[in-house]
């Protein structure tokens, strides 16, 4: 009678495992190296044979604590994560893919990070090298599938690592394109045979960090062109875009000091309290009669655009209230720079650089200009008599309404309500984009800056620890599904605070599955899906265009069922009653996902009155 292989000795398997030969240290553990220096601590993809000698170094660097894989539901899930993980770390997003189709799916995660300005780093396999153009199993190379000159038009660097000794400077150029502004993704494309290749120092030769260090350039004499001006003005507006992260608190120190109205962007939105006294809503997509108002008052003399691209959803679609000679221009970014044409004056350099001079000159909060001193009196009082919660809103009796089905505006009042201050909110492309930038309004988490008062430079106390603010939106190229992907690489970016998706029931039946993934790593991420049987956002724009209704329906879907049915927790939302049901306290422990089914009202209009402008003059 045979031995039952199910009761071999265990402890001579682990004998054998301990005595298998260490593998030698290859261009793929060279690349893991690198990611380890940088302290990127997760890597988001799904594997496959071509991309197999990075696995194998990936499972090494986790037994050693070091890099450890996110597997994702479909590739562009694991692109989205890595943006995801970049917002809310500050660190470079890491996605990888096998190659042919795996290469492909990542294209739109890709793409969309390209037009956001996250930095990423993209990794793809391809055949080894003698097998190209003998049509091999998923060939991507210039003789198959060409990967390289699909990622061409969406990534800052792209190169074919063709031999082993072109890994390291290919790499290192492929991360400093990806963090030197315009940050963006990087793309390198390996033959599983030049991964397996050993290296023959055994680690990695350059110190990135040093490397990769960001500039603090400002031009001086720029400041002090800029500094005049502001001395001349006596009502100064700063619209605040998305790529202010890391300089808020200097930009919001210098609006106290200077009495300047503060608008933002649709993606800066999440800098900036709504509670802030100097706040006057957000201007362009889904924003607020009030941020236009503050922008055409024919008293304002200056506007200060800091940190904005430029597109059409932060301008309202290129709107002339704020596209005038008015307009100071500061960013670094040449290519958000090379949109304003009319600008008065454009200001390249460090964002926080800039502001911390400006801090300097003022003095802190000593020795002001009257002009300034009358400025913000000016301002606060202006303000002061628009600071009502509902103030600022196109519909506030919705924001209040008891109506069954929930208003979508009422929803975003009861999420803003519920969920803990530190609470990360990822809005997705569609109506949850829109009602989320217009009525979203959680409460008071900064007001200001803890260097009010200041104004010495220092690194640290004017920071924040998220690179992403509490509301993260995707501009620009804005695939649906992006804030699915992206609140799963928040959570995995930190743990240690509740993460909000907002999303449509289109979004999620097309990018649902990766809640599969928040389930297998226990990332409390709490799913909130508009839930109205439609393409909300192609449905009124249709209506509100007097177009054809076509292409919008879906069947009703029980999303909190799905939810279950992937190991999550579902519940199902009609009211505001059934909000005020939820144990929210303990959905926010829950080490797991949960999935809100709203169903909302299928006849609430969004925000959208500037993107239907753009499509009516697109004749």
């Amino acid at each position: 009678m045979g031995t039952d292989i199910s009761v071999v000795d265990t402890k001579i398997v682990n004998s054998l495992a301990e005595t298998r030969p260490v593998p030698p240290f290859d261009m793929a553990d060279l690349m893991v190296a690198y990611l380890e220096q940088l302290e990127i601590k997760y890597v988001f993809g799904i594997p496959g044979g071509a991309i197999e000698p990075l696995y194998n170094a990936i499972a090494r660097s986790s037994r050693r604590g070091g890099v450890q894989h996110i597997l994702a539901r479909h590739e562009a899930g694991a692109a989205f994560m890595a943006d995801g993980y970049a917002r809310e770390t500050g660190k470079i997003g890491v996605c990888c893919a096998t190659s042919g189709p795996g290469a492909t799916n990542l294209i739109t995660g890709v793409a969309c990070a390209y037009e956001n300005n996250i930095p990423m780093l993209v990794i793809t396999g391809q055949p080894a090298l003698p097998s190209f153009g003998k049509h091999p199993l998923q060939e991507s190379a210039c003789t198959g599938i060409n990967i390289l000159g699909m990622f061409r038009h969406c990534t800052r660097y792209n190169s074919l690592v063709s031999h082993p000794e072109q890994m390291e400077p290919k790499l290192i150029a492929a991360l400093q394109r990806a963090t030197r502004t315009p940050r963006g993704p990087a793309h390198l494309t390996v033959p599983v045979d030049v991964f397996r290749k050993p290296h023959a120092h055994n680690k990695p030769s350059y110190d990135l960090p040093t490397l990769l260090a960001p500039s603090s350039l400002v031009d001086d004499d720029a400041v002090e062109i800029l500094w005049e001006m502001l001395g001349r003005s006596r009502n100064v507006v700063l619209l605040i875009g998305g790529w202010c992260n890391e300089a808020i608190g200097s930009i919001l120190q210098f609006a106290i000091l200077n009495g300047a109205t503060l608008v933002t962007t649709p993606d800066g939105k999440g800098l900036v309290s709504p509670q802030h006294p100097l706040f006057r809503g957000v201007f362009g997509f889904g924003g607020h009669a009030s941020a236009e108002a503050a922008l055409r008052d024919e008293s304002v003399d200056l506007i200060l655009a800091v940190g904005a691209s430029m597109g059409e959803w932060n301008t309202g679609g290129w709107s002339d209230s704020l596209l005038n000679e008015r307009l100071v221009h500061i960013d670094e970014s040449e290519d958000h720079l090379a949109r304003t044409p009319m600008a008065r004056f454009h200001m390249r350099g460090s964002i926080r650089a800039i502001f911390n001079r400006l801090i300097e000159r003022s003095g802190g909060q000593h020795n002001e200009s009257q002009i300034a001193i009358e400025r913000r009196r000016s301002v606060l009082a202006k303000n002061s008599t628009s600071r009502e919660p509902n103030a600022i809103l196109a519909a506030p009796e919705q924001y209040q309404s008891d109506a069954t089905p929930i208003k979508p505006q009422r929803l975003m009042l009861e999420l803003g309500k519920l969920f803990p201050l530190s609470t990360r909110f990822l809005a997705d492309t569609g109506n949850s984009v829109a009602w989320a930038i217009h009525y979203l309004q959680p409460g008071d988490r900064r007001a200001s800056e803890r260097r009010v008062g200041g104004g010495k430079r220092k690194r640290e106390p004017g920071r924040r620890q998220s690179n992403g603010g509490w509301l993260r939106v995707t501009m620009n190229f804005a695939p649906m599904g992006w804030a699915i992907g992206g609140a799963i690489g928040t959570a995995v970016g930190n743990p240690d605070v509740t993460v909000v998706c907002i999303t449509g029931d289109g979004s999620m039946l097309m990018n649902g599955q990766e809640i599969s993934v928040a389930v297998a790593e226990k990332l409390n991420v709490i799913f909130v899906v508009l839930n109205d049987q439609a393409l909300g956002m192609v449905k009124h724009g249709q209506r509100l265009a007097g177009a054809e209704d076509i292409g919008y329906q879906l069947p009703a879907t029980d999303f909190a069922a799905l939810a279950r049915a992937l190991g999550a927790t579902g519940h199902t939302v009609r009211s505001p009653e059934d909000l005020y049901n939820l144990d929210i306290a303990a959905i926010c422990a829950h080490k797991g996902p949960t999935l809100l089914d709203v169903l909302i009202d299928p006849d609430e209009i969004p925000p959208m009155n500037s993107r239907m402008r753009v499509l009516a003059n697109s004749l």
